[in-house]
């Protein structure tokens, strides 16, 4: 894709809405002709383009070093083509961010997830597969406590992007110039619950992963290898049961917390591996319908927080990599010029309330006084005792 367009479908505009922008200096004909490239603009046109997009009128030009490919929706309907277009060119190019910082940070720690390597012909193949990827990673059995976290420490970008409330998470891989993989991503919808963001983000794992068969719905795979990935079956067995003829909601609220699962896919989950009977499970989801907690779950967990991109950008300007300016575009956020002691002294003083805020600030002035005051005293003694040698 060219980088013009790719950057004006990131910022989500049509030629029309960035030929506005652009203060109408140029038609929205010429753009597309910027974009085909037939046309090139002059210096004063490329300057205001660059303006207009938020670059420099180098980035323009400079063509992409990495290719990302989206592994499909999961939910299709209400997604209009213009919302796909411009969240696929956006998270493109944060990719392809990401991935400069990565080669500079991480230039030792190579990718090391098993893309499309575990076949799939039956859904139990999925809870298997899910069972080999914890032991690549050395996971053990017990719940994964922050997923997000080891989803980043394997080279899986964690992204949130604000979207309709069908959509519910995507996956997408990173390559260079060569075909070679370099990086994976996974996103999740902004604001959702730390329980359904974590599923999300297991899901989206899974389409990563598993290679279904023509005759495996890769949905239901995908949904199978979440749940076993979050909750692994050992586990489950030992903290619930093998079987269960009943199970109370404030038990189930504890596991929810637990292994950060919904309730909805805790029974799901407890189905799957027949610790709960389809009678038992039925009767869940309609109690669930009837209390109205299967869109609003009660006790809903906090999300997850991603933090590779902000301490790889913090690491990037201490070492020079970065400038800070450049670093604040790439988080989104204005940083401090200044870091350290200082800094952190300051914003600590800035939370106080106002009235000790003054009263600490008077007593900095009143001990200027005082050392002012001194300091004359002290030159005015000096002059007295001051002869000039005869």
């Amino acid at each position: 894709m060219n980088r013009i367009k790719q950057l004006r479908l990131a910022r989500g505009l049509s030629l029309d809405e960035l030929a506005d922008l652009m203060g109408g200096i140029v038609t929205k004909q010429a753009l597309s002709k910027y974009e085909l490239g037939t046309s090139m603009p002059s210096a004063p046109v490329l300057n205001q383009l660059a303006r207009a997009l938020g670059v420099k009128a180098m980035d323009l030009w400079a063509e992409p070093l990495f290719e990302v490919k989206f592994l499909g929706y999961r939910k299709r309907a209400g997604l209009s083509e213009r919302w796909q277009q411009s969240f696929e060119a956006d998270l493109s190019r944060k990719l392809e961010e990401r991935l400069k910082l990565q080669d500079y940070c991480y230039s030792n720690v190579s990718f090391d997830l098993p893309i499309r390597s575990y076949e799939v012909q039956t859904e139990g193949d999925a809870e298997k597969a899910a069972e080999l990827l914890r032991a690549k990673w050395t996971l053990g059995v017990s719940p994964v406590s922050d997923l997000t976290a080891v989803l980043e420490d394997h080279l899986v970008h964690v992204l949130e992007t604000d979207a309709p409330e069908n959509f519910d998470g995507i996956s997408a891989l990173v390559e260079d110039k060569s075909g070679k993989i370099r990086a994976a991503a996974v996103v999740s919808r902004t604001g959702c619950p730390g329980e359904r963001q974590r599923f999300n983000l297991a899901h989206e794992l899974g389409h990563l992963v598993l290679k279904p068969t023509r005759k495996v719905d890769e949905e239901k795979a995908a949904f199978r290898f979440a749940g076993a990935f979050l909750a692994p079956r050992h586990c489950i067995d030992r903290e619930i049961g093998t079987h269960r003829s009943r199970i109370r909601l404030e038990e189930l609220l504890i596991i929810k917390r637990r292994f950060g699962l919904s309730i909805q896919a805790l029974l799901r989950r407890l189905l799957d591996i027949g610790t709960i009977g389809d009678s038992q499970y039925r009767w869940w989801f309609m109690f669930l319908a009837k209390m109205k907690w299967r869109r609003d779950e009660p006790e809903p967990l906090p999300p997850e927080r991603a933090t590779w991109l902000k301490q790889a950008v913090h690491r990037c300007i201490a070492e020079g990599f970065l400038t800070v300016e450049e670093g604040g575009r790439i988080l989104g956020e204005m940083l401090e010029t200044e870091s350290g002691p200082g800094m952190l002294r300051r914003k600590a003083f800035l939370k106080l309330p106002l009235e000790e805020r003054r009263r600490i600030l008077e007593a900095q002035a009143e001990k200027l006084r005082e050392y002012y005051a001194k300091e004359e005293d002290w030159k005015a003694t000096e002059t007295d005792d001051f002869h000039e040698p005869q």
